[in-house]
């Protein structure tokens, strides 16, 4: 029979084969998943499902390749949590590589939408977006690297690290999608920032960044991006324009209440006021359909997922696994604080959708494989 290893948070050399520990292992913890974040992914899951039938006009095409997307990333989750740490750690820089190429792919020969370049199209599978993998081999290099020397690293080390960050940040940003390219890139500086940078580096690193954004507003950011930062300060300028998405998101919200308007009854996404309601606003159909209740019962679901990634976290006993799942845990606030911020009108739209709410396969199925990962350092001692 298998046996559990009593845990020592103190102890990072504690026993590890199990042969004179007194606990057995639990179901889950044989088929290496924790109840904990599979319950709340459930949940999610179910909801995200039911908010898009709603924000959709009730298409239940589209409903179905969600349900479908939400069925391959768990197979996705399920097959990654039986892979141990150690086998992530060792594949993560040719993961990095493919990614980093599938990138170059893409500039070199990728599809074109509205005026982005950022899909490959395979025969017999649909269109894939590159980018978001990077979301995951992001970290995963990153923490390889530094988990490889002593910590907190010497500057050389993060000198290399930014090096490993910046590429595939240029590569994203000059499809363009400023969204992703950020979130890739904070993905990779969480895992620096965790590996115990010190203060100076860190305000030094906002020094130049104070620098660097009136140089990048001027000569990088394109002209579309340009008129999101200055819709958020003044959406009603161009009202009818580049400000109606934020104006009529906000009235969507507004309209909900505290209590919102019931299942089904919203307006502003069912009478396309709201564009892309069941994508990157989804929350704002959410919003006006369920008020102010159902999104502070979203928000905590989004929280318990969060905190029980950061208990995962500060439980493992490598520094690869410490520093993959923390900077995995920061990056998921990251996507639901972003959304949330843009659709409310603190933030510019970046195009950043809310994890498992807002349509699209690609973006579902590389947050399961990240869960998959974080239950495999989980599970795996």
């Amino acid at each position: 029979m298998s046996y559990r290893i009593p845990q020592n948070r103190f102890l990072r050399h504690a026993p590890r084969d199990g042969t004179n520990s007194r606990y057995p292992l639990s179901l889950w913890e044989r088929i290496h998943l924790d109840p904990w974040l599979l319950g709340l992914l459930a949940i999610n899951a179910l909801l995200g499902l039911t908010v898009l039938y709603s924000a959709s006009a009730q298409d239940t095409g589209l409903v179905l390749k969600q349900a479908m997307s939400f069925g391959i990333g768990f197979v996705v989750m399920l097959f990654m949590a039986q892979i141990p740490p150690r086998m992530y750690q060792g594949f993560s820089p040719y993961f990095y590589a493919v990614g980093v190429l599938s990138l170059i792919a893409v500039v070199l020969f990728g599809e074109v939408r509205m005026g982005a370049q950022r899909w490959i199209d395979i025969p017999g599978f649909g269109s894939v977006q590159p980018s978001e993998f990077l979301k995951i081999g992001m970290p995963m290099m990153v923490a390889w690297y530094l988990s490889m020397y002593p910590l907190p690293p010497s500057f050389k080390r993060v000198f290399i690290s930014l090096i490993i960050i910046g590429v595939p940040f240029l590569l994203i940003a000059e499809q363009p999608d400023l969204g992703t390219s950020l979130l890739v890139l904070a993905s990779g500086m969480f895992v620096l920032f965790l590996s115990g940078l010190s203060w100076r580096l860190i305000l030094a690193a906002l020094g130049a960044l104070a620098v660097i954004i009136p140089i990048a507003w001027q000569f990088l950011l394109h002209d579309y991006q340009r008129r999101r930062v200055l819709t958020l300060l003044d959406p009603e300028a161009d009202a009818l324009g580049s400000g109606w998405n934020i104006i009529q998101s906000k009235t969507a919200i507004g309209s909900g209440g505290f209590t919102g308007k019931g299942y089904l009854e919203g307006t502003q996404a069912h009478l396309h006021f709201l564009p892309e309601g069941h994508t990157d606003f989804i929350i704002a159909a959410f919003s006006e359909e369920f008020g102010y209740i159902g999104v502070f019962i979203l928000l905590c679901i989004y929280f318990a997922m969060i905190i029980r990634i950061f208990q995962i976290s500060l439980q493992s006993f490598h520094n690869y696994g410490r520093l993959v799942t923390g900077a995995l845990g920061l990056s998921f606030f990251v996507y639901v604080f972003v959304n949330a911020g843009m659709v409310s009108g603190i933030l510019p739209v970046v195009g950043v959708p809310l994890p498992f709410m807002s349509y699209g396969g690609t973006a579902i199925i590389t947050l399961m494989a990240s869960f998959g990962l974080i239950m495999s350092i989980h599970t795996h001692r």
